[in-house]
């Protein structure tokens, strides 16, 4: 029966968060956002860019790029000839 208490006791103290900085917990945060294309900011995201998630626990932001408008190659390529210009469509 005591052994029973011991892992129910060691059970317990891996569901208390330990104090610290946690650098493992950060360190996967930071590789997760790496993988997901983002960069860690310390204070906030810029202008151009949207917040995916946090890199760590003291609240370092996980930003990427906002994804743009839909390619326009196909309309460049239509209006190439100037006939655009011409009528003027803009």
């Amino acid at each position: 029966m005591r052994i029973h208490y011991l892992l129910i006791a060691l059970f317990f103290l891996f569901l208390v968060p330990v104090p610290g900085n946690g650098w493992i917990i950060n360190t996967f945060k930071r590789y997760y956002c790496k993988l997901r294309s983002g960069r860690c900011a310390y204070l906030g995201c810029r202008a151009k860019e949207e917040q995916i998630g946090h890199c760590s626990l003291k609240g370092r932001k996980c930003c990427r790029k906002r994804p743009g408008p839909a390619s326009t190659a196909g309309n460049a390529r239509a209006h190439s000839n100037g006939f655009a210009s011409r009528t003027g469509e803009a």
